[in-house]
């Protein structure tokens, strides 16, 4: 079986060895987890049976500020007895003599991971409304951890999140884009004029949605993957980042898996997370509008990384294309949202 690109099969090998054990000179074999835009997630499995899962950062150059593979590990670790369901941690390894780049390597966990419409149909609708109910379940668990309890409370700066956001993400979009996309900067003049008090600070998972979880059979969050954006801060843009991604606009005109029905619509969102949340949700349309901005932001950076064939075996002229446009779309959406926000609000 041919090694994927980003992996150094035999060094990886003896580093797993070293810290699982039971290989007994055998072979691991390594295969690409379809579906991520960023960091390269692999499925690791041995000759007996054992699965695990390996991140690493896309290659190619990255931004100084993104794919931090320590800061992952932290989180996930830290997280471990919090009530959020996440992934068993193996190791950590920054040493990039054994694969070229940082890594760090979880328990695999079984389950489903809903990524488009047609596999969310093939779900019964009984077990999607649990799907939906619980995450939104977890979403408000995570916001309600106690920063100084699990040992995050050093993870960044608690002020002033959506103000940091808006200069992290147009910093990024600035280094990575390469042509103009109409708007991004002009909503960004917008959401930075109409900022809301923050209510508190609280874990912000950064990219929560149904295909970035684990899901059991039953209906259950079984773990909340890709920690890449999380930071402390406000946590309602996470309860706006879900209600973006309902919308197909918003995933390059493919329904989004939570557009099946039995998932809850945009407006159950919110309502259900205020049942779990004691957090006033009145200016729930700023992060809405801010939640598509920075998808347009975030998805420059995929663009750009596609274009320059970076993305290991996933490069593909199609989806060149595809992000590019996406990017365009999301960036007008954005506008026309921030453009309706209440003056002075």
């Amino acid at each position: 079986m041919d090694t994927p690109a980003g992996i150094d099969h035999d060094r990886l090998v003896r580093w797993f060895d070293e810290r699982v054990g039971g290989l007994d000179g055998s072979s691991l074999n390594f295969d690409l987890i379809t579906g991520g835009r960023s960091n390269l997630t692999f499925t690791v499995s041995d000759s007996g049976g054992r699965q695990w899962v390996l991140r690493r950062p896309p290659m190619g150059r990255v931004l100084a500020t993104a794919h931090d593979m320590a800061r992952e590990h932290r989180i996930i670790s830290a997280l471990a007895d919090s009530g959020v369901p996440v992934p068993g941690i193996v190791g950590l390894c920054e040493d990039e003599e054994v694969n070229g780049a940082p890594f760090y390597v979880m328990d695999f966990v079984p389950g489903l991971v809903v990524r488009n419409a047609d596999e969310a149909g093939q779900i019964p609708i009984e077990v999607r409304r649990r799907m939906g109910e619980s995450l939104i379940e977890v979403l408000a668990r995570l916001h309600a951890v106690d920063l100084e309890t699990v040992g995050l409370a050093d993870l960044g700066r608690h002020e002033n999140y959506i103000e940091r956001q808006l200069k992290r993400w147009r910093t990024q979009f600035e280094k990575a884009a390469t042509r103009e996309v109409p708007g991004v900067l002009e909503t960004h003049e917008i959401l930075a004029s109409l900022v809301p008090v923050q209510q508190g600070a609280g874990i912000v998972h950064g990219d929560y949605r149904l295909d970035n979880c684990m899901m059991s059979p039953a209906g259950e969050v079984a773990a909340v993957l890709d920690w890449e954006l999380c930071t402390l801060g406000d946590v309602l843009a996470d309860v706006a980042g879900m209600v973006a991604y309902n919308d197909d606009r918003a995933t390059g005109g493919n329904p989004p898996p939570t557009s099946v029905e039995g998932f809850p619509t945009s407006d159950a969102i919110r309502e259900a997370y205020a049942r779990h949340s004691s957090r006033d949700l009145g200016h729930l349309d700023f992060y809405i509008a801010f939640a598509y901005w920075r998808i347009a932001c975030i998805v420059e950076g995929v663009y750009t990384r596609y274009a320059a064939g970076v993305m290991g075996d996933q490069n593909d002229p199609h989806l060149v294309t595809l992000f590019g446009q996406r990017v365009v779309d999301v960036a007008q959406i954005a506008h026309e949202a921030a453009s309706r926000l209440p003056k002075g609000s």
